[in-house]
């Protein structure tokens, strides 16, 4: 196939991609016989007036030979013949009846796809999650948010497909790896929407993703794993520098001999555990801050202009960095959601922290996204759990600010900007339930972020006019944008350092940033046992 890169085509482009691809290679329209969409992004700079472009990469297949089409064309440098991706040969056995199953802890994205990868291979792995299934953690999500009523083992963070399932489902990634279309896949397979294997910045959705997440659950239990819920590890079992067993709710003693440790980066106290158990584990940096939500009829103006509304056009996201000229600390937009709201995202009794959620469809009418300032060792200290240390403080601070009931504390942009507090003006409601309370964030936030957002505001104001509007409404606090510490592995194997057996994998460990990566590097860890245990023959 003939791949077309960095096709710019009107957003209201009546012709079809075929005709499109067709002309672009100088062909007879009856020449084109199939069209492939590798990639669409939203170019929305509408240069001298233009209307939005699409932008795509299109693999092309046509009746007659591609090299003499190609050798007409060599000066079209976007133009380039397809060569098939070269995949990893990765040999395996089937579980024989005296290996001990493997066990995977956390069914996030990394336990998740290890979990598959695991049980299509026939190894039959065992599958430990902390908190409930998709149903009953949503049930007791919405109870939370309804009446504060908290569970501390089933919540936005713990529970089947981890924190990514309520949040926007983004699969954007900044690694560049061959497994990323067998994530993709597995998801279509599951019941996302095809259109994740090109959009650029593709995205399921809380309401889709947790029938996709039961799905792949239900597709691992087909193929012989066994997925247990309200099953917390709070022990291991180390012997001679081997993993023995695991300890699950302080009573049931499993034996084992490989663990696929995917506990997401909020586990806490599994962190002390591992850390009392003499896993060799580091201080990471990570960033924290708040949430800012804007009507999202205003982000799709200030993106689209005159075409803004079009049903044609996706509602517009934004990313946004800032640099302090001073400190040279660092301070971005992350984790934007479109058309979402903003959520309760504790796991912890007497903390408050947040997140952003958004469905598929993504029609709240209000965009938010978090804004997050650079925090490192340096900030908090080297011991290993310095950085948990300083989000427990934070969380603690945020949830007496608003109230000690889990409303969070609220501030409008002019307040924060102006030095007051208390202002209700706020330019769109809030969306966090239970509730908010207007509050001065500067008494729940250490002054470095607070002086760097104070810096970043106006910035950002100059890149998207009216984004640091008075009334705009900021939320506290976002202190879990990632893990605060890393458990240090041999990069090979994957293995934990000075520990055979355990494989820590994905966000909680350090080792990936949101659903896709970690659902890659928990498919890989998989992927290297299965490799080793090959040849154990």
């Amino acid at each position: 196939m003939i791949r077309i890169k960095n096709m710019q085509v009107p957003f209201d482009e009546q012709r079809s991609l075929a005709q499109l691809a067709a002309k672009r290679l100088q062909l007879p329209p009856q020449a084109v016989t199939e069209v492939v969409i590798v990639r669409k992004a939203v170019d929305a700079r509408r240069y001298h007036g233009a209307p939005v472009q699409f932008v795509y990469m299109l693999d092309v297949k046509i009746n007659m030979p591609e090299k003499d089409v190609l050798k007409r064309l060599r000066k079209d440098k976007n133009l380039e013949q397809v060569k098939p991706a070269k995949r990893p040969e990765v040999q395996t056995r089937q579980r024989r009846a005296e290996d001990l199953r493997p066990v995977v802890v956390g069914f996030g994205p990394a336990g998740m796809f290890a979990a598959l990868t695991l049980a299509k291979a026939g190894w039959q792995p065992l599958v430990l999650e902390r908190g409930g299934d998709v149903d009953s953690r949503q049930a007791a999500i919405e109870r939370f948010w309804q009446t504060g009523v908290l569970d501390e083992r089933s919540n936005v963070q713990f529970g089947e497909g981890g924190a990514g399932t309520f949040s926007d489902g983004k699969l954007t990634t900044r690694i560049s790896d061959v497994h990323i279309q067998d994530v993709l896949s597995a998801f279509i397979a599951a019941g996302a929407p095809a259109e994740i294997r090109y959009l650029h910045k593709p995205h399921i959705g809380t309401d889709l993703l947790r029938g996709v997440v039961k799905n792949i659950r239900q597709e691992i239990i087909r193929l012989g794993g066994e997925v247990r819920f309200n099953a917390q590890v709070t022990d291991m079992e180390i012997e001679q520098g081997r993993i023995q067993a695991l300890l699950v709710n302080d009573e049931e003693r499993i034996p084992c001999a490989d663990v696929f440790l995917g506990i997401g980066h909020s586990a806490r106290d599994t962190y002390r555990m591992l850390l009392a158990k003499g896993l060799r584990m580091e201080a990471k940096p990570f960033a924290m801050g708040v949430r800012i939500e804007h009507p999202q009829e205003f982000i799709d103006r200030a993106q689209y202009g005159e075409d803004a509304g079009n049903p044609l056009l996706p509602v517009a996201d934004y990313a946004l960095t800032y640099k302090d000229p001073k400190t040279g600390r660092g301070a971005y937009s992350f984790c934007m959601c479109p058309g979402g709201q903003v959520v309760a995202a504790t796991s912890l009794q007497g903390h408050v922290c947040t997140n952003g959620m958004s469905n598929y469809r993504r029609d709240s009418g209000t965009a938010n996204s978090a804004l997050l300032v650079q925090v490192g060792p340096e900030d908090f200290g080297q011991e290993v759990l310095a950085g948990m240390a300083l989000q427990d403080k934070l969380e603690q601070l945020a949830f007496t600010l608003g109230g000690a009931n889990y409303c969070a504390p609220a501030q409008t942009v002019g307040d924060f900007l102006g030095g007051t507090s208390g202002s209700t003006q706020f330019l769109t409601a809030p969306t966090y339930q239970p509730g908010v309370k207007a509050a001065d964030l500067h008494k729940c936030l250490p002054a470095f972020i607070t002086k760097t957002l104070e810096g970043a505001l106006p910035y950002f104001d100059g890149k998207i006019k009216g984004f640091a509007n008075p009334g705009v409404v900021m939320t506290g606090v976002e202190a879990r944008s990632s893990a605060p510490c890393r458990i240090r592995r041999e990069r090979e194997s994957m293995l934990a350092e000075g520990l055979s057996g355990l494989y820590p994998m994905g966000e909680g460990a350090g080792y990936a940033g949101g659903i896709m990566s970690a659902a890659v590097d928990g498919m890989k860890a998989a992927l290297a046992f299965l490799q080793v245990n090959a040849v154990k023959q």
